[in-house]
């Protein structure tokens, strides 16, 4: 086996757990290599030659894990996305394990499956997204989050959550695949993926093999009224309890346009650039081959 390992030195906790993986991988005859980061030099920069190994493992957080997924798209090369960063979305999502023995066997046994990419238009850029992408409140969550994340880890997202209930209204006027309907609220968020933190699904059927979104319009008025869909999406753990309320409006779609008034900050698998409002989503169909359980694999494998 030859094996890329890209390890983010500045993700998550720091505590070598990609160390342990690598001893346990390892075997007679194999070649591995490790590209390290620890911000400076962009991830994605690390992977060029991937098709020449048999697989990538990609140690960092999600923001990590999905530069580099956006890199090798429709590559058809393999690739782990190791837990290493705070939340660890995608892992969890993929009902991945956390150890790294566990970890070690998974890439040994080959299970893997194609997803859906979400590529973010703003501003002039471009950016991938494997879970979801969001503006303004959701972002400002994870704006607010980013001083705690390192201590707190997954609690900082609601200790952020708590802290920005004061967040403003706008006006809304979105396109998704062409339709156009005008709204209020607090922002919208963009799901591929839909568990958050705790394995909370955001969102009630959604898969990330479909070829579409669901777009979540927040319609409160405040921050508070957000608390009974949430608590709805608790309840929704094993997937029996599909309501959200009214002031969490669901749309599907291949594409979904934005403007507001004014314009909202902007997030993407949970980075928080300093961007605004306008701008535009679309689906990249099964374009990220990742690495998965025997146990996932069988699940997803038919849809």
């Amino acid at each position: 086996m030859r094996l890329l390992i890209v390890n983010n030195l500045s993700s998550g906790f720091q505590d070598g757990m990609i160390y342990d993986f690598l001893r346990l991988i390892a075997a007679d005859g194999d070649e591995v290599v490790m590209r390290c980061t620890d911000g400076a030099t962009p991830a994605e920069s690390l992977v060029d030659d991937a098709a020449s190994f048999d697989a990538v493992v990609v140690a960092g957080g999600d923001g990590t894990i999905t530069s580099v997924a956006t890199r090798l798209a429709f590559s058809g090369v393999p690739i782990l996305p190791f837990p290493a960063g705070t939340g660890n979305l995608l892992a969890s999502n993929l009902a991945s394990p956390l150890e790294p023995h566990s970890l070690a066997r998974m890439v040994r046994d080959g299970y893997c499956l194609d997803f859906d990419l979400g590529m973010l238009k703003v501003a002039g850029e471009e950016h991938g997204f494997c879970i979801m992408a969001g503006c303004g409140y959701d972002a400002a969550i994870m704006q607010g989050a980013q001083p705690a994340k390192r201590t707190l880890g997954p609690i900082a997202y609601f200790q952020s959550a708590f802290a920005n209930v004061k967040v403003p209204v706008a006006k809304m006027r979105l396109a998704i695949d062409g339709k156009t309907l005008k709204t209020k609220g607090l922002g919208i968020v963009i799901v591929n993926f839909p568990r958050i933190q705790f394995d909370i699904p955001l969102t009630h059927g959604t898969s990330a093999r479909d070829g579409l979104f669901q777009i979540c319009v927040l319609k409160a008025d405040n921050a508070l009224q957000l608390l009974p869909p949430f608590l709805d999406s608790i309840r929704d753990r094993e997937g029996n309890h599909p309501y959200r309320g009214d002031t969490f409006e669901v749309y599907t779609g291949k594409s979904v346009e934005l403007m507001s008034d004014p314009p909202l900050p902007v997030q993407y698998d949970g980075e928080s650039p300093e961007l605004t409002s306008p701008l535009s989503a679309y689906v990249l169909e099964r374009a990220a081959r990742f690495i998965v359980t025997e146990e996932t694999y069988q699940r997803l494998n038919s849809l």
